[in-house]
Order: structure tokens, then sequence, then C-alpha cells
């Protein structure tokens, strides 16, 4: 398809002139035959321009955007933004909420007592200005033809059509107006794409998109066999990226976030290798200047940075039940898929747009992949939020018990990072 011909059917889509039942056959071609390079990239700039776009030159220096494709327990944005920020690299986010297995960013924030993601993006570059770092969220005027193609490929089995990903994904992002992008592609059982052959080449696909559009992109695959690190759940990950932030959270969680970080300052052009960007950022870390920036996002935002100081003001479980080991030997995996489910039947996540969240519902890991554990050991703990659902228990404790595979040797440790796609779409293992 030609440029023209793919401008004239995005705009028609979004007019309305291009009924439903046209687009349905286009998703339905695009899923089958696929779409060359330029054709994708051509779908992503249509999206991209189909609404309102932004402009960020008002904030001084390189602006680097980042973006995860999603997965359970990931935290990485709320301890990333403040610590890249520190770094003196303005961070101008726009996130979304969870839906299914998958957390959101925005309803992570909005466990905070009195913070507040509905800023305009006027409001959100003075942010950015004064305190290098806001998060918002995706105005209905931002890609509104994606918005309506992402519903009809949910009903017409059409969404796992690669170009169609990365077009979705990438046509928000450039339309935020960061100046580079530094993407996190996930793959394993909790990532919407398991195979890491095919996570590759979503990675290349996207990195493609963004050099056409003068984007300098690079994308990083990484592991999602486990949660990633030991809280899901929107106020419990808010507490973990405190302890995160103090130097004291889990292990895979800082190291994501300091090779994600290391890549966006280097992209920024504040260091000239990843290697000295982790070493700055882990300074950061050690010194409690991202935490103080975290403080300073809360408070611009509305929220309360007391958070920060006493974890108690975050909304709590009312009630928690263990979940125990059934056998004695190592933890050989944890389906993460399935911790995302049974934390999402407590209410932690969202069976469809309309559901309600509960913020201190959720679900603690005390194992992980590679450790040993005792029969009757505690695997995990179950945190029921403000409304005790009775009826799920059982349900939850059965699907969590399951979810850990327990064998009597220890297992093969798997990298949490995969490799890499640079910014000229070569592979790196």
């Amino acid at each position: 398809m030609s440029r023209e011909e793919i401008n004239f059917l995005v705009s028609g889509y979004v007019s309305g002139t291009v009924p439903d039942y046209q687009m349905a056959a286009f998703a339905m071609a695009v899923y089958f035959r696929g779409m060359t390079g330029q054709e994708t990239l051509d779908l992503t700039r249509a999206l991209e321009r189909s609404g309102e776009t932004i402009s960020l030159d008002e904030i001084p220096g390189i602006k680097v955007d980042k973006h995860s494709t999603g997965g359970v327990g990931d935290t990485t944005t709320l301890v990333l933004a403040p610590l890249v920020a520190a770094a003196g690299v303005p961070v101008a986010k726009i996130s979304g909420r969870g839906l299914g297995h998958t957390g959101g960013t925005l309803d992570k924030l909005e466990a905070i007592p009195g913070f507040t993601t509905n800023l305009s993006f006027e409001a959100m570059i003075r942010a950015v200005k004064n305190y290098g770092v806001a998060l918002v969220g995706q105005s209905r005027d931002l890609v509104p033809a994606d918005r309506k193609l992402y519903a009809l490929r949910d009903v017409t089995a059409t969404a796992d059509s690669l170009p169609l990903i990365a077009a979705s994904i990438m046509s928000k992002k450039l339309a935020a107006g960061a100046d580079a992008l530094v993407l996190d592609v996930k793959t394993g059982d909790g990532a919407f794409l398991k195979d890491p052959e095919e996570a590759f080449a979503l990675a290349r696909t996207m990195v493609k998109i963004g050099s056409g559009a003068g984007r300098e992109t690079v994308a990083i695959i990484t592991g999602m066999e486990q949660p990633l690190g030991k809280a899901i759940g929107n106020a419990l990950e808010v507490e973990e990226a405190i302890l995160t932030l103090q130097g004291r959270g889990p292990a895979d969680l800082e190291e994501l976030c300091l090779v994600l970080g290391s890549y966006m300052l280097l992209l920024a052009r504040k260091v000239s290798t990843p290697e000295q960007g982790r070493k700055r950022l882990k300074a950061l870390l050690t010194s409690g200047a991202a935490l103080q920036k975290f403080k300073e996002l809360i408070s611009s935002q509305g929220g309360d940075p007391a958070v920060v100081d006493n974890r108690l003001l975050l909304p709590q479980a009312e009630y928690r039940y263990p979940v125990r080991a059934p056998a004695g030997g190592f933890v050989s995996s944890i389906r993460a898929e399935i911790i995302g489910r049974a934390a999402m039947k407590l209410g932690a996540g969202r069976v469809s747009r309309e559901s309600r969240i509960d913020p201190a519902a959720g679900i603690v890991l005390r194992k992980k992949i590679g450790d040993r554990v005792s029969r009757g050991e505690e695997l995990a703990v179950i945190a029921g939020g403000t409304v005790p659902i009775s009826s799920a228990r059982e349900t939850v404790s059965r699907g969590v018990r399951d979810a850990f595979i327990i064998k009597s040797e220890p297992p093969q440790s798997e990298p949490l990072v995969r490799g890499y796609v640079d910014q000229f779409g070569e592979k790196h293992y």
C-alpha cells in the first residue's frame, strides 16, 4: 500500500467515512499477509497524526522515553523515572492503565494518596521544566485512530499481528514527543510474546520505526518467566519501588532499572557508554538523590510525599493469607501469568476496562526461582484489600501454589537481559 492509501484509510476511519467492517478487513489482511517495513512505518505515522501530538521543545535537553510491553510486577517506571530524572535527563512520560494480568503504571501511582495523573499536557511540561519528571495519563485526543483500531483488533482476533502491535505502540510513543526511545520488550510466560525470537522480531520492527521517524531507538529484550520483583498489586508495588529507590529492593527490579536507565542516559548524551550510565545511576540510588526526586514527583502531582518515609500511609490490606509449599526442594519456575491472574481475582487488576481496582490487594512473593524451600514454608502471601473476597481465597491460594514449580535439583539460571537491538536494527545476544 502507498503512503497516500494508508493515510486515506486511517483518516477515514477516524472521521467515520471508513466503516468498521472495512477496517476489520484491512486488519485481517495485515494479520495474514503482514506489511513491509515502509508500510508499517507509514501506518505508524498515520496513526500518530490522527489526533493531537505533543511538542516537548520547551523542555531543555534530550527527552528520552521508555516503554515496556508489559508483564507481572513490572514496577520499573516508578523507579526509573525519578532515577533518570535525578541524573539530569528530563522524563515526560505518558502511561496507561492495567488490563488483564498485566499491571498499569497509572493505577499504581494512584494508590498514593492524592496523586493525580490527570494533568493537561501544558501542566505536564511545566512539571518537567520545574522538577525534571512527570507521569500522566493519555488524553483521548492523542492517537484516536489507534484507540479505535485497538478495540477492533480485540474483537476480530487480529491482536497478535506484529506490524499492528508495533504500529500501535510506536504511534503513541512518537505522538508523545520524546527525542529518543528505550524499549523494554518482554519475553517468557508472563509476557505477551512468550517466544524470545518473536520478541526480537517485534523489537527490530519498533526500532526501525523509531529510526524511520527520526527518533534514536534501542530495545532491550528481558525475561518475564517469573514476576519482576516480589510485589504484585498497586500499593504493594509502590512500596517496593520506594524500597528499591532506597537501595533495599529486589535484585532483579534494581538490575532492570539500571540496565534501562543506562541506555536512557546514553541516548540523552549524558554518558558515552552504558557502563558509565549504570555507575552513575547506582551512585544516585546510594546517595538518596533518586528517592528525593520521587518525593518531588509525588508532591508536584498532588500526592502525599510522606508515604516515602511512612509506607503505612499507603492503602493497607485488611487480611493476609500465606501460601505454603506442598513439598521441599528448589523453586524451578514461577508461572507469572497465573500469579498475575490470581492478583486480578483479588481486585489488583481489571477483567474489563470498567472494572474497579482495589489498591491494597495483591500478592507478595517470598520465594523466587532458584530459592531453596522446605515443605510448609511460605511461598507467597495473599494480601486482601479493603473488601475481603472469601469466595476467591481458596481459588487464588490454589492458583498461586500451582504457579510455583518445585523440583529436587536447582534450576539453570536464565539471564534477566536476553539481548538488545541497537539503533541500527542489529541484534546482540
